[in-house]
């Protein structure tokens, strides 16, 4: 069955999409069948994957709004396993438009049913805005995943994404939970990163993963190149810390299959 990830954070420049990319790629390496959702409508998961954005009309745009089905919008990457339904500009004014709209919460659920059978992993790229877009993708999600910068403003607004995550689960998805807090731009060398290490894993215990992102020119790099970390240098640090939280994502989001719970 499906399992179905929201990337969330409404702080920018924590490595979000970054990370929505490059978990993706892993995951594709690994054998998944995967496609990666990008709500941003600054369409970095797509320029992070090659893709020009006036290169192709598809978009996610439509099949929100229910103009376009969402098997029609979806690109292929370079990525073996890996598809892409690309954000375009018109997500700027999602969150108006959705406002008035019929079952507005649900619409990227309902819009993402027809494909689910043929993925092992949906991932969803939200913006940095708890909106409407945010909203959908939390509803429509099994869990989400939190990327945190450490730095000293961290935890700064993850309080509030909390409290969103209680309210969807109480009015439109109480299946959701929080699969796992992740530390990026981690760099051992400095006591912040240490003491923001002890101060998450305080406040979130075993939610934190095992694994942080370092700090690596090699992940900033790779963008710019249209390629996940894993395809544009395989034996950087930040390609294979990547590589190790795919594997911790398969084995918090299999845990009991095996023993048929």
């Amino acid at each position: 069955m499906v399992k179905i990830i929201a990337f969330a954070n409404q702080k920018g420049g924590v490595g979000k999409t970054t990370t929505a990319i490059n978990i993706g790629a892993s995951l594709a390496t690994i054998k998944k069948r995967v496609l990666l959702v990008d709500l941003d409508q600054q369409g970095n998961a797509g320029t992070g994957l090659g893709f020009e954005r006036a290169a192709h009309q598809q978009s996610v745009y439509g099949v929100i709004m229910g103009t376009a089905k969402a098997a029609d919008n979806i690109l292929s990457t370079a990525v073996p396993g890996l598809h892409l339904l690309p954000s375009s500009q018109a997500l700027a004014g999602a969150d108006v438009d959705l406002m008035d709209m019929p079952n507005r919460e649900f619409r990227l659920r309902d819009a993402l049913q027809p494909v689910m059978e043929y993925y092992d992993y949906i991932l969803l790229d939200c913006p940095p805005a708890l909106g409407y877009l945010t909203i959908n993708a939390l509803a429509a999600s099994d869990s989400v995943i939190i990327p945190l910068q450490c730095e000293f403003f961290a935890l700064e607004g993850v309080q509030q994404l909390c409290d969103t995550i209680s309210i969807v689960q109480k009015n439109w998805n109480p299946g959701l939970e929080i699969l796992g807090v992740l530390l990026t731009m981690y760099d051992r060398r400095y006591g912040l990163t240490r003491a923001v290490d002890d101060d998450v894993r305080g406040t979130f215990g075993d939610v934190v993963f095992k694994t942080v992102v370092p700090r690596n020119v090699r992940v900033s790099e790779a963008p710019s190149h249209g390629k996940p970390a894993l395809f544009y240098d395989f034996n950087s640090t930040g390609a294979q810390a990547y590589l190790r939280v795919a594997t911790e994502v398969v084995e918090r989001t299999t845990k009991g299959e095996s023993d048929g719970q």
